[in-house]
């Protein structure tokens, strides 16, 4: 590997390693949807109640406690079509960062571009839900997020910076 000893750091086998964490960290999330797709696909034309009882006896919980009262309560809210539309969102989603991990895993600039704007567009939102109710899986989610963001900011503002100097200084 050619150039400074901090770019040198950054490569890994030809690849800037953070791309690589990022990219990484796309393919679980795609992979934590399609669980989450899959599974409301498996729950419809079924009764949630009794899957969540079964489930319940299985993890060895009380039938009879708060929590699983409380879960029985809302799950009786979620009805077919939402059942659907959770299913269609969870795929959705899940080929959108499916496509971000590809384009950052290539280091295509697309791929960086696009990373850049849906974890921006969350951003606002993640933090509305600290305010909301500060746990320390919302903060971790919000700390990666910013983390992300930031990085794929710097690259994309070097790799302008660089564009700019060769067009101003051909070789």
């Amino acid at each position: 590997m050619t150039g400074s000893p901090r770019k040198s750091l950054v490569k890994l086998r030809g690849h800037d390693r953070w791309l690589l964490l990022i990219a990484a960290y796309k393919f679980f999330h795609a992979l934590l949807f399609v669980a989450i797709g899959l599974g409301a696909h498996r729950l419809l034309h079924k009764d949630i109640a009794d899957e969540i009882e079964l489930l319940a006896r299985h993890l060895r919980f009380n039938p009879e406690s708060r929590l699983v009262g409380f879960i029985l309560v809302k799950a009786s809210l979620v009805k077919e079509p939402l059942l659907r539309r959770i299913g269609l969102f969870a795929f959705c989603y899940a080929g959108l960062t499916l496509v971000e991990g590809i384009g950052l895993y290539l280091e295509k600039a697309w791929g960086e571009f696009l990373t850049l704007t849906i974890t921006a567009s969350f951003l606002p939102w993640e933090v509305l839900e600290i305010v909301r109710r500060l746990t320390w899986v919302r903060v971790s989610l919000l700390t990666i997020n910013f983390l992300v963001f930031i990085y794929l900011l710097k690259l994309i503002a070097e790799r302008g910076r660089e564009r700019a100097h060769r067009l101003r200084h051909p070789s």
